[in-house]
């Protein structure tokens, strides 16, 4: 299989180093991310001025523009075959609501729309941990062969989201489950004439059996998207 990776956090970010090496030991890839991180930038596509494209190392490139820009450009017009598109890893959840507002989520929404099927793959954080990206690589390594055996029809992609384990926990589990339907706690405070948010995405209402119960509660919860 070829792989087109890409993400929101930026051409240098540690998740996406983790991922390329999960995903060069399954197959060719190719790389083509934005030039800085753009994380939350939904699925938004540059139409009004050229996109540029920067070369790095063989077969990584970035571009200034969105990761939605970033899987355009390269099925039209850098690789002559891509089979999967994979987004991440990005450093914070992407689950139930954030699927909207996510420029991961959007990069193999995009694909789907482009008709290549895509995973987008994410890591819930916790406050007190920090990530371990090699550890976050070996989860994806084990989970990707598995997955991309699976049908994924034509129009659907794939959301995935690792939980945040500490030091000595056991392996996670895999859960297939849906998106959970609540919306993320929305809170300001005001000073003077701006708006600060507020909400506390860990303390957000979950769904049983929904994707953020799953994450949270230490599992690599999968759910099959489609678009429309």
């Amino acid at each position: 299989m070829r792989f087109l990776l890409t993400n929101d956090d930026g051409i240098d970010a540690p998740g996406l180093a983790a991922l390329e090496s999960a995903a060069r030991r399954l197959g060719p890839t190719l790389t083509v991310a934005p030039v800085a991180p753009c994380s939350s930038c939904g699925h938004q596509i540059t139409t009004t001025r050229p996109v540029r494209l920067h070369s790095h190392d063989e077969g990584r490139f970035s571009v200034e523009g969105w990761p939605a820009d970033c899987v355009r450009v390269a099925l039209r017009g850098l690789a002559e075959r891509v089979d999967w598109v994979l987004a991440g890893i990005n450093a914070g959840g992407n689950l139930g609501a954030d699927v909207y507002v996510s420029g991961t989520v959007a990069a193999v929404r995009e694909a789907a729309l482009l008709g290549t099927p895509g995973v987008a793959l994410s890591h819930y954080k916790r406050r007190e941990l920090d990530f371990d990206w090699p550890r976050a690589a070996g989860w994806v390594l084990r989970l990707l062969p598995e997955l991309l055996a699976r049908p994924c029809p034509p129009g659907s992609f794939w959301n995935v989201n690792l939980p945040h384990l500490r030091p000595g926990d056991a392996e996670p589990a895999v859960v297939e489950c849906p998106l959970d339907s609540r919306p993320l706690p929305v809170a300001f405070r005001r000073e003077g004439d701006t708006f600060v948010y507020a909400g506390d995405y860990h303390s957000r209402p979950r769904d049983a059996g929904a994707d953020v119960e799953a994450c949270f509660g230490g599992r690599i919860a999968v759910s099959l998207l489609r678009l429309g």
